[in-house]
């Protein structure tokens, strides 16, 4: 016989739904902050016990929840934040379910403590494992306290894959500084085991809200970036901290990226991020960001995902354009070139970064204050309920205003044996090296000499290489790099397999200059090659067998041209700048180091190598003088 249909009692249907909402105690933390935040409060106190298995209380002073509406905010699916299916095409609060107090009552110990402006005390409800006791008087101040004690209590094979009480406190701890950071005008208190964590004061600016979390060492490692792009139907405006190269991670952890308040993981971004960064850093590595974004609630599904981690767009291309251009216009402005200090990357002290932004590094300056009204307050609405292009626009205005300085300049001519000392725009920001300054080569590998702020070590080959990438990219957009035909085509083995990318990339070849054809089973002519590249010894067969290599370990062959071709000539540009440089090892001649330096200040990204590799070390002379103990 089939087995019957039932249907399933009222406690386990919550609690399967729990499964959804209520991962870990930081699911808790997050869903009661959400809801505080609704609730127009304006300082938000999260305690924990044990990790917050065995308590988590969130207070707020909220507008509260009137006495009778108490019964029913424990209910499945009752919620005060949206009334029919309409409005989950424009969701401006963080929550809008309605199931996260029924999921969480039914998992826990939990009660709730709320008190209106109107009213003149308190009222508690408690629940336990889904059974809700009758509503009595408590005494309190105006908001909300919640206390959810003995997560799973009831349910002890989810309790078994909690971790251990450091681990949930840590998770707890990202969640709070996460709405944190995008809420700079709410004050949050996090305490754990009675033990006061951290206090943000509220009615703080982005930028002070942003640093006291990070750390205020760190503020002359990161860069403002900004952007307000509008039209009659589309738009959003975009602020945020970028980090320095050397701040790269293994992994995205170091990335904070917000959608209207709300924090979330979105791959359209991250990938904007990295391409901006990228030649900057390794191809393994991610960059450290905190990018807030204002866009049309009407622009972005937040009902994709059941933790809301994860949104879609409308529009992701112009998201992702808008991130990328912002991004990369901050990091154009600076001077990346890292800075050796003994004490690693966050742990120098406050005034070491105040000092650093005061001599002119090159990094921009922070001061964001203007934008704190801006971007702490709710998405503007009409009173329509349409998304207020106007009244955006006016807020960047005003910020922009306060956060006006010189756009950079754009890079100059790449013209060998250009004068270093004359006019023109400087990269990247960059301080000039002084017109008297000497270029010393050490062991034929590294270049030696001066600027404003102190000693610079230039390894000669990552940097020559940065100046071949940028002068390839700039022939290439003129047209097909200059080939010259060989009057014996070098003939080179390889293996069948690879001979069946030349078809894939046979766009690509003819850009770079390359002519080649299979002369064989596993023979192939190559008939042209580069002219610069051969003027530097670089032998035909050798480049174009490794470069075959290389297209099969990457898969250029199976991606076929839905690879991006940025994408594709990167890679290969970079190859080909790598043979073409000078290396280590190599003698040069002082007019020549005199000119690699000299162009250093004229090129992108000088600071970087097209692998991501730094070119060049600044040893500041505050370092030189605590070295030499003299100070």
């Amino acid at each position: 016989m089939p087995p019957e249909i039932r249907q399933l009692p009222a406690l386990v249907a919550a609690q399967i739904a729990a499964g959804e909402v209520v991962e870990r105690p930081a699911s808790v933390v997050k869903e009661l902050v959400d809801n505080a935040i609704d609730a127009g409060a304006s300082r938000i106190s999260v305690e924990i016990e044990q990790g917050g298995i065995e308590l988590v209380r969130v207070s707020d002073d909220g507008h509260g929840i009137e006495p009778a509406q108490l019964p029913l905010a424990l209910a499945a699916h009752a919620t005060s934040k949206i009334r029919s299916a309409a409005d989950l095409d424009r969701i401006t609060t963080m929550g809008f379910r309605g199931e996260a107090l029924a999921s969480i009552a039914s998992v826990s110990r939990l009660s709730i403590r709320s008190r209106t402006r109107a009213a003149p005390g308190a009222s508690l409800i408690e629940v336990e494992g889904g059974e809700v006791r009758p509503l009595r008087p408590e005494a309190g101040p105006v908001g909300t306290a919640v206390s959810v004690r003995n997560l799973f209590f009831n349910t002890p094979a989810r309790r078994k894959f909690v971790r251990t009480p450091g681990t949930e406190q840590g998770h707890c701890a990202d969640v709070v500084r996460a709405l944190a950071f995008s809420h700079p005008h709410i004050g949050f208190a996090f305490r754990a085991d009675s033990r006061t964590l951290f206090d943000l004061p509220p009615n703080q600016g982005p930028r002070d809200r942003a640093l006291a979390i990070l750390g205020r060492e760190m503020e002359g490692q990161y860069l403002e970036a900004h952007a307000d792009e509008f039209d009659d139907t589309r738009g959003l405006s975009l602020w945020g901290l970028v980090g320095m190269p050397a701040l790269a991670r293994p992994t995205a952890a170091g990335q904070h990226l917000f959608i209207n308040g709300r924090p979330v993981r979105d791959r359209t971004i991250q990938h904007a991020l990295k391409e901006a960064y990228r030649g900057l850093i390794e191809p393994a590595r991610h960059p450290a960001a905190l990018l807030m974004i204002l866009m049309d609630p009407g622009a972005v599904d937040v009902n994709v995902h059941p933790a809301k981690a994860e949104v879609r767009f409308r529009d992701g291309g112009l998201v992702h354009s808008v991130v990328n251009r912002a991004v990369r216009e901050a990091l154009r402005g600076a001077d990346l070139t890292p800075i050796f200090d003994r004490t690693p990357p966050g742990a120098a002290s406050a005034g070491t970064a105040a000092e650093a932004g005061a001599t002119g590094t090159g990094v921009v300056s922070l001061n964001a204050a203007g934008l704190a009204g801006f971007l702490s307050r709710p998405v503007p609405m009409a009173p329509t309920g349409r998304f207020d292009y106007e009244s955006v626009r006016a807020a960047v205005e005003r910020a922009d205003a306060v956060l006006s300085r010189e756009a950079p300049p754009a890079s100059g001519a790449m013209a060998p044996g250009a004068d270093q000392a004359g006019g023109g725009a400087v990269a990247d920001g960059l301080p000039r090296a002084m017109p008297a300054a000497r270029v010393l080569q050490v062991h034929n590998s590294f270049l030696v000499t001066q600027d404003e702020q102190g000693v610079l070590i230039i390894d000669q080959h990552a940097l020559h290489e940065r100046i071949m990438f940028e002068k390839l990219r700039e022939r290439l957009d003129a047209g097909d790099l200059e080939s010259q035909r060989l009057l014996v085509p070098a003939v080179v083995d390889v293996a069948p397999a690879r001979l069946e990318l030349l078809g894939p990339l046979a766009k690509l070849l003819t850009r770079l200059g390359v002519d080649a054809q299979p002369l064989g089973p596993g023979t192939l002519a190559v008939h042209s090659f580069p002219t610069f590249l051969f003027d530097r010894g670089v032998n035909p067969g050798a480049f174009l067998s490794e470069l075959l290599e290389r297209a099969e370990a990457e898969g250029w062959g199976v991606r076929g041209g839905q690879e991006a071709p940025e994408t594709l000539l990167h890679e290969a540009l970079d190859m080909m700048a790598c043979k073409a440089a000078v290396r280590a090892g190599d003698s040069l001649a002082e007019e020549d180091m005199r000119e690699l330096v000299a162009l250093r200040e004229r090129i992108e990204r000088s600071s970087n190598c097209p692998h991501g590799r730094p070119t060049t070390v600044r040893l500041t002379i505050k370092e030189l003088e605590r070295l030499f103990g003299r100070s």
